[in-house]
């Protein structure tokens, strides 16, 4: 959403595009394998799984960008993250076991004038 919203800087917005292009080189996206997949499941988070280093290694760009516009951001682990919908190598797709409590939230800002 800060990018979405113009928030980010030009350096930011590079790594950004930079990175996510990587990932998506990188890695299956659940929703090319199942395009209803977040559709169908609003509340369906992505989970790396713990053995899926090479996947981690940007995470701190991602950090500081996070930090440097005041979005708190917390680190979640779980042995059981929820109702498995998708799995890979690298990442599983579930829903939390508890839905009235997800673990990710949207993050809603007013476009910069």
């Amino acid at each position: 959403m800060l990018s979405n919203r113009g928030y980010l800087s030009g350096d930011e917005e590079r790594f950004r595009r930079t990175t996510n292009a990587w990932y998506d080189a990188t890695y299956i996206n659940p929703s090319t394998v199942d395009p209803s997949i977040y559709a169908d499941n609003p509340d369906a988070a992505s989970w790396f799984k713990p053995t899926a280093h090479h996947l981690f290694e940007p995470i701190p760009g991602y950090l500081e960008i996070l930090a440097a516009h005041n979005v708190p951001c917390r680190r979640y682990t779980s042995p059981s993250p929820g109702r498995v919908l998708y799995e890979d190598p690298h990442q599983l797709v579930v829903v939390p076991a508890d839905q009235g409590d997800p673990v990710t939230t949207m993050l809603w800002l007013r476009p910069r004038t």
